[in-house]
């Protein structure tokens, strides 16, 4: 739990309550419109209590993965190991790639004419001036 304590903590903490209650303020402010006549506002003063909502959620869920240790994508980055199991699950296959045999004229003829391609951007296939 002292993790939760940190300078980069406390200003999540903060600034997710500071964007609740402006939510939540932000839909009490359209209520009162709402009520005062515009009907547009009555969509809005329910779409600002679901933004703060959802903030409360993110602040919830990034509570919860900071407690059980979960990594996070910078400590996978860096290579930082972490107390959790590996998984264990089924090998994946990597397809090997092809090797070309080096004598084969066909796959030759090929490559030259995508790179002839390449080096004229602006050509038509039409206008290769190799075998047809």
């Amino acid at each position: 739990m002292k993790g939760l304590w940190t300078p980069a903590w406390i200003a999540r903490h903060v600034a997710a309550l500071v964007l609740i209650l402006a939510f939540l303020a932000l839909g009490w402010w359209q209520y009162t419109r709402a009520a005062g006549g515009n009907a547009l506002s009555w969509g809005y003063t329910v779409q600002w209590p679901v933004f703060a909502g959802f903030v409360g959620f993110l602040w919830w869920r990034e509570v919860q993965l900071a407690r059980k240790g979960v990594p996070t994508a910078e400590k996978a980055r860096r290579g930082v190991p972490t107390a959790e199991k590996a998984e264990v699950g089924r090998p994946v296959r990597v397809p090997s790639r092809a090797v070309a045999q080096p004598d084969d004229p066909e796959l030759e003829a090929y490559n030259d004419y995508l790179a002839w391609l390449a080096a004229h951007p602006g050509a038509r296939p039409g206008d290769y001036p190799g075998k047809r």
